[in-house]
């Protein structure tokens, strides 16, 4: 069962440790509340099945991202980040848009590519041709190596082909898969296994490697906001905000630093729910590069009254398989209450554009130090490193 709960907790920061704690766990299922009640964290027995050579656990504070309204849906979201401004940037920017009615958003569905690197190709510049010829037998071989995701309606969808280098016989052919609520790296890796031998048989040469893609073009997902000038703090900051993005458009340097401040959010919110944050990282900064130059994930226009902000990105995120199972995990996926991997994605790139809108801000206003250094001087009086 889903509860719904308001994101909008004003003074959550400033209550003591047990009653947020409290406030949280009297709408959780009682494993959850469970966990949040003896403090979190993972056993170390449970890490020794997770990983390999393990000698204890290494922890993160979990924190909740608050004030996060998506289309017209209030959710709380779990962060795991050692530096207190994320959440607390976050979380404010959320609240600036808010006030307009929150964010918007869609995604795709959980198209996910396998690839299989072909070298040596005695024709390259045929093999295309070939392969569309035989791509409903290419299909059926990628259906039959994951028949438990058939059966839940995922399953192959496409096949293609493109040549890399026609004089080395070099090209790639990929196939483009349905993982359902899975992140789907082992079902893709094991598709790309089973469809070599017959592309080999077909084209010639080697299969040289066989392996997903973290570029997962057919994943994206979109927020969009609005928020007025008067909430960012007037038309100044509202112009500064405008200038601050278009200069992470001009200038590659900028751009790598801005799209830092998207990912502060997005990897926050990917490590408390468990998901491979790394292959995001791969993902999100390889779209930004994907036309040939490097461009910022979120852009900010100025309005007659305000900010139109907008965010793309690739999401190959999961809410089954990986480390799901696991109990910190369970309990944080129980928190944000998402019903698919499609509203979840939409969820963290509205936590991404919130981060860089918060970012921006502060460098058009204040510095970016002021509040930042604010928050480790708390974390350093409290004796944390």
């Amino acid at each position: 069962m889903i509860v719904v709960r308001s994101s909008r907790l004003a003074g959550f920061y400033a209550r003591p440790l047990a009653d947020r704690v409290a406030h949280v766990a009297a709408t959780a299922t009682a494993p959850t509340a469970a966990w949040l009640s003896a403090g979190g964290g993972l056993d170390v027995g449970t890490a020794d099945r997770m990983s390999e050579n393990v000698i204890a656990t290494a922890g993160l504070p979990l924190a909740l991202g608050l004030n996060l309204r998506v289309n017209q849906q209030d959710y709380l979201v779990p962060m795991a980040v050692e530096e207190p401004s994320v959440v607390a940037a976050a979380s404010a920017a959320a609240r600036l848009v808010r006030l307009g009615g929150g964010f918007t958003g869609d995604a795709d569905a959980s198209i996910m590519t396998a690839q299989i690197h072909v070298d040596g190709c005695p024709d390259a510049q045929a093999a295309p041709a070939i392969i569309a010829a035989i791509e409903p037998a290419l299909l059926a071989a990628a259906d039959a190596a994951i028949p438990r995701m058939c059966a839940r309606g995922g399953g192959a969808r496409a096949v293609r082909t493109r040549v890399l280098d026609a004089a080395e016989g070099a090209l790639v052919v990929e196939v483009d898969v349905d993982v359902g609520d899975a992140m789907g790296a082992n079902l893709i890796d094991t598709v790309a296994e089973a469809v070599a031998p017959q592309v080999i048989a077909a084209i010639g040469g080697s299969a040289l490697l066989r392996i997903l893609t973290n570029l997962a073009l057919g994943r994206r997902a979109r927020a969009r906001c609005e928020v007025s000038a008067d909430a960012v703090g007037g038309d100044a900051i509202a112009d500064g905000i405008a200038r601050a993005s278009r200069f992470a458009e001009l200038d590659v340097a900028r751009a790598v630093t801005h799209n830092k401040g998207v990912m502060n959010g997005v990897d926050a919110v990917a490590v408390a729910l468990g998901q491979d944050w790394r292959a995001i990282e791969a993902g999100a900064h390889g779209f930004a590069a994907h036309d040939g130059r490097y461009r910022p994930l979120a852009t900010w226009q100025r309005t007659p009254t305000g900010l139109r902000g907008a965010i793309e990105l690739p999401l190959a995120l999961g809410l089954v398989g990986g480390c799901t199972a696991a109990p910190g995990v369970r309990a944080a996926l129980e928190l944000i209450a998402v019903g698919s991997t499609q509203e979840l994605a939409v969820v963290v790139a509205a936590v991404g554009l919130a981060s860089n809108l918060a970012a921006l801000r502060a460098l058009a206003s204040e510095g970016i130090q002021r509040g930042h250094m604010r928050l480790h001087a708390r974390r350093l009086a409290g004796g944390a490193p």
